[in-house]
């Protein structure tokens, strides 16, 4: 159950920079700050469920790796972020890192 919480939360903190970018816009600035803190809320519960049973470095690995893969994708899928081979190239070696966490332990 800590890896699906893991995931969960991994997931999750794709949220909050996603509410911060909302919030650049002043129209949206207050729906993108609450986006965002109910974000990093939600995310930091499920990391805390999850390092019950998952070592901290794992966990922060894992929840960082998937923020990060994900929040580059929604940048590039919505917001018009450079989509080069070498960032992709990047996330992947973030991805296979966190396989490899995965794997280790």
């Amino acid at each position: 159950m800590s890896w699906i919480y893991l995931c969960l939360a991994g997931l999750l903190e794709i949220g909050w920079p996603v509410g911060l970018k909302m919030a650049q816009d002043p129209a949206t600035r207050v729906l993108g700050i609450a986006t965002a803190i109910f974000f990093m809320a939600a995310s930091g519960a499920l990391l805390w469920l999850s390092q019950k049973h998952i070592p901290i470095g794992t966990a922060y690995a894992v929840w960082t790796g998937i923020g990060g893969a994900g929040t580059f994708l929604v940048g590039v899928l919505y917001y018009g972020d450079p989509a080069t081979f070498a960032r992709f190239m990047g996330v992947g070696l973030i991805i296979a890192g966190v396989v490899t966490l995965k794997l280790a332990h």
